[in-house]
This record gives C-alpha cells, sequence and structure tokens, in this order.
C-alpha cells in the first residue's frame, strides 16, 4: 500500500537519466522547442521591448564567465521574425569595463529605448581582506538609451538618483557603497513609469527590501538629463516585513485598473511575498505571503523569481514554480498562473504547467512576457541558454476564465461511466507514457469512510500491468501506474477527502514533463502544510500502462457516480471545469 517512503522511492526513480532528456520532442512546452536568443556563454533577464515597426529588441545581461565573473556585460539584439532569428550582439557595455549587470529596457511611444542597469562605477572589487569580490551588484545604477531601435547605445551614462537609506547605512560599506540590482521591467501606469529594484543591507545577498523609481516625465522627455526621477517609498525602509527572515528580494510590481500598485517578491520561506500600494507607491501594505484569494491559501514558490506581469486586457500572469523550498533549487517546472481583478485585489487561478525540462535538474527563470498581434510569447534562461517560447492563447484564457468553465471536456474522451453501467468495461487503449502520451481520470464518488484500500477503478492484468485508483492508510486518494517493469504512484494532498460528501478528483498523468497532479474539487493539490510538492515525478522509463479489463468499484464503501477517462493530459483549468460542471 502507499507510504511516504514509497512516494520518495517514485521520485528518486524519476530523477534516473533516460533517452527522454535528449530524444527530440513534439510537446511545445519542452523548453528545447523555444527558439535560441543569441549570448556570449552566460545570460540573463533575456527582456524584450517592441518597436514601433514591430522588430522586437532583447536586452541580457551576459558573459564569457559564469554569473558574477569579471566580464559580465549588458548587450542587445533585434528579432525581426518573432524571434526566429537574431541579429549579432550589441554592447550597451563592454566587456572590458566595469561590471554591467541586470539590465531592464524600456521604449517610449517615440521609440526611444532606455536601458537599465547596474553599474560598478568605481570599480568594487574588495571587502576587507577578500579581494576579487562579485561586484555585479555594487555600486550605481545607471542608464543609457537608444534612438535608433537598439543598433547602438548612447555614449553618455546617466546615473539614477538611489538614496542613501537605512539598509544601506548598515551595510558592509556603511552606505559609502550601495548593493542592489533589480528584475522588473519597467511598467507605464497614467502617463508615468515605474520599476522596482531590490537593495541589500549586507553582502552579498541578504537583507534585502524594495524600492521604486517613478518618472512622470521620460516618456516624452527628449534630453535624458532633464528626466525626473522619484525613488519610493518615502521615508528610510523599503518594502520589506521582518518576519520573513533576511531574504526579501527580485521585487516587481504591476498596476491596477485604478493606478493602484501589486509587488510581489520572493523568500526563503517556501512562499513569495506581496503587497499593495494605493498612493502611487508611496507607502505600502505590509507584505504577507501571497494567496491565490484575498485571506486564502498560500501560493507556494522556492527561492526563485516569482514574476508577475500585467496583460492587454486588463488581466495578469504570474510565472511560479508550485512548491515550497527554500533554495535556489527546483525551477523545473515552471508554472503559470492567471489572475483577475475583483474590488482591488487580484485572485489568482489554480495553475497550469507553462514550460519543462526533460532533464528535471534545469534551472529556469527570469522570464519575460511578450504581446504581439494578439500571440503571447514567454522568454527564460537557464543561465547557460536563453529562449524564447510562444504560449497557447487558449492556455491562458483558460486561466482567467476557470470560475465561470463549466464545459465538460470531449476532446479525448475514450470513456464515460455513469452510475447505472456495468462494474466491468473493456478498457480503451491509452497513449504509451514514454513517447510523452498522457492519460486523465475523472471521479465523481462518495465515501461513507475513509479505510485504506477501497478499490475506485483497477485495470492490472496478470502480468501486473494497468492502472488503479485506491484509498490510502493516509486517507488520501491515489494512482497507481505500471507497464509490468516499471511503476510509479502518487496520492493527492491529506486532508481533502470527507466522509460522506461528494468529491470530484481528476487524475492527470502528464507524459510530457513525466508529472502526476490531482486536482481535487476544483483545487489543484500543491501539498498544503504537509509536503513540499503536491505533484509527482514518474520515471521516463514508465511506458505502456494498459493492463486488462476496467473493474469499476470492485471495493468501495461509498458510491461512484461517474467516471470520466481521457487518452490525454488534461489542463488543469479543464479539470477546475469537470468540478464545476452540472453533469
Amino acid at each position: 500500500m502507499l507510504t511516504c517512503s514509497w512516494l520518495l522511492v517514485n521520485l528518486a526513480l524519476a530523477a534516473a537519466p533516460g533517452d527522454a532528456t535528449t530524444r527530440p520532442s513534439a510537446d511545445p512546452r519542452n523548453v528545447h522547442n523555444g527558439w535560441v536568443i543569441p549570448d556570449e556563454g552566460y545570460c540573463d533577464q533575456p527582456y524584450i521591448v517592441i518597436r514601433p515597426d514591430g522588430a522586437w529588441v532583447c536586452t541580457m545581461t551576459t558573459g564569457k564567465g559564469e554569473e558574477g565573473h569579471r566580464g559580465q556585460h549588458v548587450v542587445s539584439t533585434i528579432s525581426t521574425d518573432q524571434g526566429r532569428t537574431w541579429s549579432p550582439l550589441v554592447d550597451i557595455e563592454p566587456a572590458d569595463g566595469p561590471e554591467a549587470s541586470w539590465v531592464i529596457p524600456l521604449i517610449t511611444p517615440g521609440g526611444r529605448i532606455y536601458a537599465f542597469y547596474d553599474y560598478n562605477g568605481d570599480r568594487v572589487n574588495t571587502l576587507g581582506e577578500k579581494k576579487d569580490i562579485r561586484a555585479d551588484m555594487l555600486g550605481w545604477y545607471v542608464y543609457k538609451y537608444s534612438d535608433d531601435g537598439g543598433q547602438s547605445w548612447s555614449k553618455e551614462r546617466y546615473r539614477l538618483p538611489v538614496r542613501v537609506t537605512a539598509c544601506d547605512r548598515t551595510n558592509d560599506w556603511g552606505g559609502k557603497v550601495q548593493i542592489l540590482w533589480g528584475i522588473c521591467k519597467p511598467i507605464v501606469s497614467q502617463d508615468t513609469a515605474f520599476f522596482s529594484f531590490t537593495k541589500l543591507g549586507r553582502y552579498l545577498l541578504d537583507e534585502g527590501e524594495g524600492w521604486l523609481f517613478a518618472s512622470d516625465n521620460i516618456l516624452t522627455a527628449r534630453n535624458p538629463a532633464d528626466i525626473r526621477w522619484e525613488m519610493l517609498p518615502e521615508g528610510d525602509h523599503g518594502i520589506r516585513a521582518p518576519e520573513f527572515g533576511s531574504v526579501q528580494e527580485e521585487h516587481n510590481i504591476v498596476a491596477l485598473s485604478n493606478g493602484d500598485l501589486y509587488c510581489v517578491y520572493r523568500t526563503t520561506t517556501g512562499h513569495p511575498c506581496h503587497s499593495y500600494s494605493c498612493d502611487r507607491g508611496r507607502t505600502w501594505s505590509k507584505p504577507k505571503h501571497m494567496t491565490y484569494t484575498p485571506g486564502g491559501r498560500k501560493i507556494k514558490t522556492p527561492r526563485a523569481c516569482p514574476r508577475v506581469w500585467r496583460t492587454s486586457n486588463g488581466k495578469y500572469l504570474f510565472w511560479f514554480h508550485n512548491h515550497s523550498g527554500k533554495t535556489f533549487q527546483d525551477r523545473n517546472p515552471a508554472w503559470l498562473a492567471g489572475g483577475v481583478e475583483r474590488d482591488g485585489y487580484i485572485h489568482w487561478s489554480q495553475p497550469e504547467i507553462l514550460l519543462y525540462d526533460p532533464k528535471i535538474d534545469t534551472r529556469m527563470s527570469y522570464p519575460d512576457l511578450i504581446e504581439q498581434d494578439g500571440r503571447y510569447w514567454i522568454t527564460e534562461t537557464q543561465k547557460e541558454v536563453a529562449r524564447v517560447h510562444e504560449i497557447d492563447a487558449s492556455l491562458l484564457e483558460g486561466l482567467w476564465n476557470q470560475d465561470s468553465d463549466r464545459r465538460v471536456p470531449t476532446r479525448g474522451l475514450v470513456l464515460d461511466w455513469k452510475a447505472d453501467d456495468a462494474g466491468e468495461q473493456d478498457m480503451p487503449r491509452l497513449p504509451d507514457l514514454r513517447s510523452e502520451g498522457g492519460l486523465s481520470i475523472h471521479l465523481r464518488f462518495r465515501l461513507d469512510n475513509l479505510a485504506a484500500n477501497q478499490v475506485i477503478l483497477d485495470t492490472h492484468d496478470e502480468s501486473g500491468k494497468g492502472i488503479a485508483v485506491v484509498t490510502t492508510k493516509l486517507s488520501t486518494l491515489a494512482i497507481q501506474l505500471s507497464d509490468g517493469t516499471t511503476s510509479a504512484t502518487w496520492d493527492c494532498d491529506s486532508g481533502l477527502l470527507k466522509a460522506g460528501r461528494t468529491h470530484h478528483v481528476t487524475i492527470i498523468v502528464d507524459g510530457g514533463p513525466k508529472i502526476i497532479t490531482f486536482v481535487v474539487d476544483g483545487q489543484l493539490c500543491d501539498g498544503g502544510e504537509t509536503r513540499q510538492y503536491g505533484w509527482g515525478r514518474f520515471s521516463n522509463q514508465l511506458g505502456d500502462v494498459n493492463g486488462g479489463r476496467l473493474k469499476i468499484a470492485p471495493s468501495l464503501s461509498g458510491r461512484l457516480e461517474r467516471v470520466r477517462i481521457y487518452n490525454r493530459y488534461l489542463r488543469t483549468s479543464e479539470a477546475v471545469a469537470l468540478a464545476q460542471a452540472s453533469d
């Protein structure tokens, strides 16, 4: 029967290397199907603006060494075919100058492009007796501009007025050197440009807090020296809450429909934090753990960039990693939630897998969102390769419409069993999971009790091949899969099933990323308070799980009302719709 150690065995199996990590993939979510953006070796924050002529200009941080090494600098490149091909790199700052890093672009209505970035203008490379320290977050915050669509950049460099605040005065240099960086692509709200950044109170990555720059004339000013800047919030302290620890960083913002600002940032608590400002950034609500709805379930993500965007239709998207790790690791897959605004707050959908790499230890992050002609793209970087990926607009619409969609998916529906049908059925043939096939099972049932070993359905044959859905000793529901050689098991989060209550459970076995998810009564399992993950990986060696005939509820204390089986993975949004459907 299912135990915690059994689950760990399955996760270990999933980490075993296999040919699925290298063979070509037809799945557009596989990052290897993206278009590569050129770089010099290391690459980070590939952010894109769209010129008036429709061409894309991408700025990024790059270098021939590893992150933070000497020679790290900022560049741009141009694509005229929506990311398929790119021009040679153009230096915004040269590799043989002071370290220049973490560039973010802004394009004005007139077509001028500004690039904002860290610049080690004082060439600080020592700290006490430490020599050749990492200096890519030290020094000035500066900008250059391009008036020829990113083909060249101004010789002049302009310094942003980063005022000295409490966290600077207590840093390792007593405020004589500032430690800062930004990952927030500038936004425009009511003719004012804003972007947020993080200052650090201790070298290298400690005591972070969030700040913003706002300019009410950058969109029209011709002389960059005339640009007015205001650093927010007012006062001596940035956006942070002491109870969430030292690591509070990578603040990024969007504007709400009424001009209020919304900020999200990462921590090492297993959850991102969020905060609202109703006075254009001058003051902020006390940061709290980010939740799906006001006062609702906490969103999980590790110490990785949590990026939020507002789309042109006035809705929102959120990139994260959907588990409560506390380190830089485990950034694969990337998940996406959709947000809608209600009464001045953002309500987030249940998330979808957006991108994955078959190599589990890949770390993808620092994404950007591009919209053009009703289409959407996401960029991401794995630090050694950056790519751009077109995103199916229907996936985003599904996220934004989760609350209202009550349609039963019919594509791929191969079995639809009702309570009055026979208890044994011919089982439709399902795809091979090794070749990226998938399957989904939707169940509507009531359990009289939560005793273990109740069998909801079972297709195992005499050789052991097949699928079963059973109750466990943890009062959960588990799926068991076997191709006769390789097996996998995963279960839903504990505490969700209640005796005497009718439940909708959709189990999604996704052969692309090799991940099993459970959606229970419209909520995607995320592990709750007891597990880091609510989703489980299975081995890339697990293949054909077709077994014998389908035995329905052979040992169930309760009532099984509906079984739907699909020969594909369902999107989370489709599973939510099934939970809300009247049929």
